[in-house]
């Protein structure tokens, strides 16, 4: 082989392909329906999960949006970066406009609609938490749902539409069947699994006959797409999209429970938002309590020891629990002054004078003892429902220290017994039940069987549940459900179960007794620290008020707690038992049936403030206060850098600095930055998962790093003109082409392999004049190695890579799982 033979032998350039088609309706419409409407039908699975079908046209008008805001965008070849995150404005727009009323212009989001926004996120989330699949289609979850779809149809657009790969929504798609699968007790609808894979199955047909089409065009293999479609990575749209979820919530303060599913306690330190409790008491469920934090600090009762109660639950829905009546809250009057008298007080004997303060307290109540009669030091906002015994706003707050006024006293035995039950001064709610097992009517008229009066029959059911010889233990786990009923398993079968299930179940007996009963969630009493009562998120608690007609709500308390927080009131103390002996603090401990639940008999007294970040169970496992807006800040500013790649990258022109004009800092602090708002995301939810995301992410993109260190590598000694460069250039063409899908054996002579680089990836003339170059300087490089370091070599081989990349755009494929690395280790 002669060193004038590249230029004597180089294959003529074969003609110059037919000008493609432009893409017809098929390829423009066709796709982006058939992506919608997979996305569609794989939501129906939450019919599983949310009751009702309001759900459906949110979500069918968001995907809607998502779609043309690809279709419209794409038609004027907007960068994919740009598509999807222009789809992530509208839907974000369309959920401002739609759930909240405090957008700017009705759907630009403003700092208040992210506020508002957060707050229905956070409510959404809680209901999650505690409620029981199907859930009812509440504003929060409608919201919730909404997001949710809306961000797995731009993610199936992206992946269908501009990446060309409708096989990999599949995965996406699966997960969407996941979620309702795992929170549903029974099996989701059959007909949703055939909507799901009969939509699947046509977005797989309709990308095959767009592939058949563009091959019969001599299309460039394997894309599916336009260049400008692929070349943007679609792993930064789908990393972008994460950032919209983390802005919406964590831009703002945090409130009941956290910022994310499964954080139940939010930071310990400077607790971003406090904690509460949920207004939702479910049937069965595991009580999650979180570590522990204080939330008030209690003077003036003295010795005194009374639940406090934060607000009543009035309606019982079967087989799930006590909630609050659907509608909007109650009116209310101004709670920063005197208060209209509660059912029971008639405004004489003491007035105690309470000193509350909250410390980690942010909600919409505002918890309070006894019957109150005035509160002092309360912002405007808050009012007061005299029926329901509870304080409240519109929005959650931080209080500051307040005054109530209130009374503490408490009716005897013998006036509870002589007492009118009175029922129609009160709201038909309060003895309405709805459907109940017979089997628990009956135990209800069994036990109180021969008792004359109202509160013989709620005694007798409430020492059912405080007598140890009953078997009820009180436990923060249920018992395995044996029983279709919640409620008959709990009375019948488990009598294992925390407060929630205890009152819940006293409550709906009374009723079927015609004897008026709510649900009262607050806290129990607390333990003296020092001249006031530390009252933490351990002693959330649920009891019983029954209805005594001129004595008002009188309150019972059937779980049988034994950690001396329980509160046992003097009428329901035997005749013959003492009130309790007084300990060294002054504290009487109460004459109630024993538990056996370890964990409340062993705890320790709380600390009188709130532990610091990473006191409880180690920093791990509770993300620090900055760690939300660490990701939000972290992923924007990756997302800036990697704008700045693709600028500087589509710059390059030669070779002369190593990697172009990219520098080689950048992709690393890309990636890191990347990993980071990952990890820090994640740790939102637990420190586990956020530790699975940052391995998944390792090993997925271990592949790419490996072969942009590879490559990077030959193109300094490219660039270099450094000796085995034309060594290099040529295995890094042949890598290249893999990459593409095309491998060339290497058993193949140089020729025969420039030949079918150039047929078989469709270069230009630029392309072929500098692959004929490439291939002259490489044959010379093998008897006289000054040859390779020809000046023009380094623009050459520059030039044929531009040319690949006009020509045969790689796929997100081929440069997430390059071929050529697992080609060679299958060589």
């Amino acid at each position: 082989m002669s060193a004038t033979a590249p230029t004597r032998h180089t294959p003529a350039p074969p003609s110059e392909p037919a000008e493609r088609p432009r893409a017809g309706w098929a390829d423009s419409v066709l796709a982006p329906t058939a992506a919608g409407l997979a996305t569609v039908c794989a939501a129906t699975s939450l019919t599983g999960v949310v009751a009702g079908w309001a759900w459906l046209g949110y979500v069918i008008v968001a995907v809607v949006l998502v779609g043309c805001t690809g279709l419209a965008l794409r038609a004027v070849r907007t960068p994919t970066l740009l598509v999807g995150l222009a789809q992530l404005l509208v839907l974000l727009g369309m959920v401002v406009g739609v759930f909240t009323g405090s957008g700017i212009l009705a759907v630009i989001p403003g700092p208040a609609a992210l506020a508002e926004l957060n707050e229905i996120l956070i409510a959404a989330f809680e209901e999650i938490r505690t409620g029981l699949a199907p859930v009812d289609g509440t504003p929060p979850i409608l919201c919730l749902v909404t997001i949710a779809i809306g961000l797995v149809a731009i993610l199936v657009d992206t992946l269908a539409v501009a990446a060309a790969a409708p096989a990999a929504t599949g995965l996406v798609l699966l997960c969407v069947y996941a979620v309702p699968a795992s929170l549903s007790d029974r099996m989701l609808p059959w007909w949703t699994f055939v909507l799901g894979a009969a939509a699947f199955a046509g977005l797989l047909a309709v990308d095959g006959a767009h592939r058949h089409r563009t091959w019969r065009n001599r299309e460039s293999p394997g894309l599916g797409g336009s260049p400008a479609a692929a070349g943007a990575p679609v792993a930064v749209v789908a990393v972008a999209l994460l950032v919209g979820l983390v802005a919406g919530s964590t831009v703002t303060a945090i409130g009941t429970v956290g910022s994310l599913p499964g954080r139940a306690g939010g930071n310990q330190g400077a607790v971003s938002g406090g904690l509460g409790v949920n207004p939702f008491t479910s049937m069965r469920g595991m009580l999650d309590q979180g570590p522990s934090v204080e939330l008030f600090r209690v003077r003036g009762l003295e010795n005194d020891r009374r639940l406090l109660r934060a607000f009543t639950l009035d309606t019982y829905r079967p087989n799930q629990g006590w909630g609050l009546p659907d509608g909007p809250m109650p009116a209310g009057v101004p709670a920063d002054g005197p208060l209209p008298l509660a059912p029971g007080d008639d405004g004489t004997g003491e007035t105690r004078q309470i000193l509350i303060e909250p410390m980690n307290w942010v909600d919409l109540w505002l918890p309070v003892y006894g019957a109150p009669r005035a509160l002092q030091n309360v912002s405007p906002g808050w009012f007061y429902d005299r029926d329901s015994g509870a304080v409240f706003r519109e929005r959650r707050e931080r209080p500051a220290p307040y005054v109530e006024l209130a009374s503490l006293a408490e009716p005897s035995k013998d006036e509870l017994r002589a007492a009118e039950p009175r029922r129609d001064e009160i709201a038909p709610i309060y003895r309405t039940t709805g459907p109940v097992d017979p089997r628990v009517s009956t135990l209800a008229r069994q036990l109180t069987q021969g008792e004359p009066t109202t509160f013989d029959k709620a005694t007798a059911l409430w020492r059912y549940f405080t007598t140890p010889e009953n078997g009820f233990t009180y436990d923060t786990r249920t018992a395995r459900a044996a029983d279709a009923d919640a409620l008959a398993d709990f009375l019948l079968n488990g009598k294992q179960g925390f407060c929630e299930q205890f009152a819940s179940a006293m409550a709906v007996m009374l009723r079927t007794l015609d004897i008026p009963a709510r649900v009262a969630i607050g806290f129990t009493t607390g333990v003296p620290a020092g001249e006031y009562r530390s009252i933490t998120s351990q002693d959330a608690h649920a009891w019983v008020e029954v209805y005594f007609g001129e004595h008002g709500w009188v309150g019972f308390d059937p779980t049988p707690l034994a950690d001396g927080r329980g509160y046992l009131p003097e009428y329901l103390r035997e005749n013959d038992t003492p009130a309790g002996e007084p300990t060294e603090d002054g504290e009487e401990v109460p004459s109630a049936a024993p538990s056996t639940a370890p964990a409340e008999r062993d705890r320790e007294p709380v600390p009188v403030a709130a532990p610091a970040a990473g006191t409880q169970g180690g920093l791990l496992q509770e993300p620090p206060a900055w760690s939300g807006w660490g990701a939000l800040v972290s992923a924007l500013a990756a997302l800036v850098l990697t704008v700045a790649t693709v600028v500087l990258g589509r710059r390059s022109r030669t070779l002369r600095h190593g990697s172009g004009a990219t520098p080689d800092w950048l992709p690393v602090c890309v990636a890191a930055l990347w990993l980071l708002s990952l990890v820090l995301t994640g740790w939102q939810v637990h420190w586990g998962f956020a530790l699975a995301l940052l391995s998944m992410a390792c090993l997925g993109l271990a592949p790419s790093v490996v072969r942009e260190i590879q490559r990077r590598r030959r193109l300094r000694l490219i660039a270099g003109s450094s000796p085995g460069a034309a060594d290099a250039a040529w295995a890094e063409l042949l890598d290249e082409c893999a990459d593409r899908g095309i491998v060339i054996p290497r058993t193949d002579t140089v020729r025969a392999a420039a030949q079918k680089v150039a047929q078989r990836h469709h270069l230009d003339e630029g392309g072929r004049q500098d692959l004929r170059m490439v291939v002259g300087i490489v044959e010379r490089s093998w008897y006289s190695p000054v040859d390779a370091r020809d000046p023009e070599f380094a623009a050459a081989f520059e030039g044929l890579r531009r040319s690949l990349r006009r020509s045969a755009p790689m796929s997100w494929r081929g440069r997430l799982l390059p071929r050529s690395l697992f080609h060679r280790r299958r060589r």
